[in-house]
């Protein structure tokens, strides 16, 4: 099982945004894995366009990060740091993991 993490609901704009929601079921080896969780959200969010971030976690980790472009989720999924963090997810982390990229429309 995961730490549970903090609850942080974002204050995004008025849609139309996009979200990027990370699923995984994490492995075994979770050394360094909230470390690395934590620093990834930092350089995350001193990248033009970000709006914010949500997580949670249990026998799942969810985490959605806000964008308000497909050019800025483009952009980040190029950053250096952001790929060595995606493969040792892949690597050591995660069991299981799936990336979905979505166009928010409505909010309420």
């Amino acid at each position: 099982m995961m730490t549970k993490s903090k609850t942080i609901v974002s204050n995004t704009p008025r849609p139309p945004y996009y979200s990027v929601i990370l699923t995984v079921a994490p492995g075994e080896d979770l050394s360094g894995y909230h470390e690395m969780t934590e620093e990834i959200i930092q350089a995350a969010s001193e990248q033009e366009g970000f709006l914010g971030i949500e997580s949670a976690e249990d026998e799942l980790g969810i985490i959605v990060s806000y964008w308000d472009s497909l050019a800025s989720i483009e952009a980040w999924s190029r950053n250096a740091f952001h790929q060595f963090a995606k493969s040792k997810g892949k690597s050591i982390w995660y069991q299981k993991f799936r990336t979905r990229i979505c166009k928010v429309e409505h909010e309420y």
